[in-house]
């Protein structure tokens, strides 16, 4: 069965990832882009060959009949895009993040679950083949028991920030009102990856986070996340960096991984070496990754909503929300501990 999507939200990351991911598998086909911007509009036009384009959401939802909608706009947008297309009986796979609020969360899985419609968030780092290879390593047993990680993301500038950018830049990351932010921007990635990488859920994080004076926007997050086992995770977050780095350390019982880049090396007590990964140039979309993503999204779509793979997805999700509100909690304490709230998000999904 060919799958009938769509794209709501047709920026950088929709055009330079999503398009040619979704592009990229013979069962899917994407029949539609739903965007404000004209400019917008008309880059889809010039892409993709006989698309429809629209400037109402809700208008497209009524006349494509669609199977999923990719909602790939600024965050502050996700919820509503999604509740959207769920009242309409569409499936809906996020941007991240999915939503902004536990409120928001509630609604869309309770959507979701009423009319077994498939709700899910595009968590990309998990595609990176540095991560993958790295959480074949922990859950090989080649670290030992994880005891402690540590992640960071030092960037000069936030994505899409570049003054004069094209047409389909993105500038939402600076604007406090469409959900921008470093927490929300690369927070998110490194929440969903800890758990990945820790194999649990956190139980509390404390934070210290600082915004630009000019946007508003928070630019550093420096937070300490506790899980089960006196576990801990620390992470860095900044948009102030002299230099583009990535760097992880995962610690275990047995052996110490370091991540630098597209790097890896392992010290272990019975084993060590180091080597380069094979990887796409580390930019702000990551269309590989989407790529090897997509196929992933379009076996949820076929197997549904209570397949193993959508429901690890969307509990990753509902971590990584619990973490970001817990983390701004924290930092309006100067920094106290703030237990995770799940119950705010509604009840977990069997």
């Amino acid at each position: 069965m060919l799958l009938r999507g769509a794209i709501s939200g047709f920026g950088a990351v929709a055009a330079c990832a999503h398009l040619p991911g979704w592009q990229s598998r013979s069962g899917v086909n994407i029949v539609a882009v739903h965007d404000p911007a004209a400019a917008r509009r008309h880059h889809a036009i010039n892409l993709v060959k006989n698309i429809r384009v629209y400037d109402d959401l809700e208008l497209m939802l009524d006349g494509e009949a669609l199977d999923f909608l990719d909602v790939a706009s600024p965050p502050a947008c996700h919820g509503a895009a999604a509740k959207l297309a769920l009242e309409a009986g569409v499936s809906v796979i996020v941007e991240k993040p999915l939503c902004l609020t536990a409120g928001e969360f509630a609604e869309l899985s309770d959507l979701a679950a009423r009319d077994n419609r498939l709700l899910m968030c595009v968590h990309n780092w998990k595609y990176s083949p540095t991560y993958r290879h790295a959480h074949e390593l922990i859950t090989g047993g080649r670290l030992g028991e994880v005891k402690y990680v540590s992640l960071v993301r030092m960037r000069t500038t936030p994505a899409g920030a570049v003054p004069g950018g094209s047409a389909i830049g993105e500038r939402w990351r600076l604007d406090k009102k469409m959900g921008g932010g470093i927490l929300i921007d690369h927070g998110w990635h490194i929440f969903y990856l800890l758990q990945w990488l820790m194999g649990d859920k956190p139980t509390s994080v404390s934070s210290y986070i600082r915004s630009d004076a000019s946007t508003g926007v928070d630019d550093f997050a420096d937070l300490r996340i506790e899980f089960p086992g006196a576990r801990i995770a620390n992470v860095l977050l900044t948009w102030g960096s002299p230099v583009r780095r990535t760097a992880d350390t995962v610690v275990g019982t047995a052996g110490l991984l370091e991540i630098a880049g597209d790097k890896i090396a392992l010290t272990g007590i019975e084993e060590s070496f180091e080597h380069s990964v094979d990887d796409a140039p580390d930019d702000s979309y990551h269309a590989r990754w989407f790529a090897t993503a997509a196929s992933d999204y379009e076996r949820a779509l076929t197997d549904g909503p209570q397949s193993a793979f959508a429901r690890v997805n969307l509990d990753e999700a509902r971590t990584a929300l619990a973490l970001s509100i817990a983390a701004r909690q924290s930092a309006a304490q100067h920094g106290r501990a703030v237990e995770l709230n799940f119950a705010d998000l509604g009840p977990k999904r069997p």
